[in-house]
């Protein structure tokens, strides 16, 4: 882990992939007027795509990253996160939801620049570390909220219904303007067609452990039906502009306030997803909390000591997990519910994106396994118990009435971010 000169916390940093085999990212900075990267201290946060951070020749300090362009050579990340960022500019100044400033952004070579935050921690370390407080979980709420009240430039879309909304976007370097557009297509997961079979493509690039995790889902025909049950409510109810990639590690914490990115899976769709994948987090965070019972537990660290376990001692050790976890949980909703009204049956359907939640991550962690340990499974079991009882569970999760009558129900134009 690196530090600033102030010694403040950093995000854990990586080698990045060498300039000159990634032209583009020169190519955007300079276009942008910011100068290319000096080549002292550069590094990379982790993730799925290639990314840079450092200073350019120029002063400014930059974070740049890649995403993946599709085989017939579109771009739904960066059009879906352009979407975004042409929304988010016309919230008001000291908005609850921050978000690293867009700079710029190569739409043909799929590659964006963003202000860096230096010392910045992310979510994820900050909950492993146990900081990830309620006060935190509350702004987290007031963020997510107004997403969720968010108007997609181009106007409103009428409850329950997908609309598409094409407006001129932020500058292209490239040339031209890229055009916003809200993608109203289905979220990808869960993967409904994978709840039957896996594609043969999929099984080779998959860990045994994954596979196992696959099968529990699979096998248990109530969960599938439920998991259908959940899909089809969510059809139905009032969308909204959502993340729908929404865990700790999209969150980052800077200079004491929290900020929101990564917003390559931003589309119209249930926010009971966003609240779900929340409260999903913290339950993953409970039940891997077995592995240290008197502090905060990463889920990916320990995995083997589970097969140390009895049942009794992980059913015990995850109780008191969730016992430590859920008023941060009632900190999200009481902030969430102070800034926007949800609809009626958004908590039951959160739950129900929790439990999914729960069979996401387990399958996302075991990709280093050849086996699941008994931990895996007891949030398998969660999971399973979330999806097909969502009502019941509502309570003990603490999503129930307002604390308070919500301040604003949606995000009006003003100063930019």
């Amino acid at each position: 882990m690196t530090t600033t000169t102030n010694e403040a916390p950093a995000l854990i940093r990586y080698r990045p992939t060498g300039l000159d085999a990634a032209p583009e990212v020169n190519a955007l900075l300079e276009r942008l007027g910011l100068g290319p990267f000096a080549p002292d201290g550069l590094t990379a946060f982790g993730g799925r795509n290639d990314n840079w951070a450092g200073t350019t020749t120029r002063g400014q300090q930059v974070f740049v990253k890649t995403v993946a362009r599709s085989s017939d050579g579109s771009r739904p990340e960066i059009d879906r996160a352009l979407a975004f960022e042409a929304s988010a500019a016309r919230l008001p100044a000291g908005s609850p939801l921050r978000t690293p400033e867009h700079l710029g952004t190569d739409r043909a070579a799929a590659v964006s620049a963003f202000r860096l935050l230096p010392g910045a921690r992310s979510g994820s370390e900050v909950a492993l570390d146990g900081d990830f407080d309620e006060e935190l979980c509350r702004e987290a709420g007031r963020a997510v909220a107004t997403l969720h009240a968010m108007e997609p430039v181009g106007g409103p879309a009428s409850t329950g219904q997908a609309a598409a909304f094409g407006v001129p976007g932020p500058a292209d370097p490239a040339g031209g303007t890229a055009e916003a557009v809200i993608d109203t297509g289905e979220a990808p997961l869960p993967p409904m067609r994978w709840l039957r079979a896996f594609p043969w493509s999929e099984v080779q690039d998959r860990s045994m452990a994954q596979i196992a995790a696959w099968k529990l889902v699979q096998d248990d025909a109530e969960v599938v039906a439920a998991l259908h049950r959940l899909r089809e409510r969510e059809r139905t109810a009032p969308h909204t502009p959502a993340h729908c990639d929404l865990r700790f590690d999209q969150f980052i914490v800077h200079g004491g306030s929290l900020y929101l990115c990564d917003w390559e899976e931003f589309r119209w769709a249930d926010p009971a997803r966003d609240v779900g994948a929340f409260v999903g987090e913290w339950l993953f965070q409970a039940t891997y909390s077995v592995f240290a019972p008197t502090g905060e537990a990463a889920a990916g660290d320990t995995v083997a000591l589970g097969f140390d376990l009895t049942h009794q001692e992980i059913v015990e050790r995850g109780t008191a997990g969730l016992r430590r976890h859920l008023p941060r949980v009632a900190a999200f909703w009481a902030g969430y519910t102070g800034w926007r009204t949800p609809d009626p049956e958004l908590a039951e359907r959160a739950v129900g994106f929790a439990g999914w939640h729960l069979f996401d991550r387990l399958i996302a962690t075991a990709q280093a396994h050849a086996v699941l340990n008994p931990v895996a499974r007891a949030a398998a079991g969660i999971g399973r118990t979330l999806l097909l009882n969502p009502a019941g569970a509502v309570p003990t999760l603490r999503l129930t009435a307002p604390a308070a009558a919500p301040r604003r129900t949606a995000a009006t134009s003003g100063s930019p971010r």
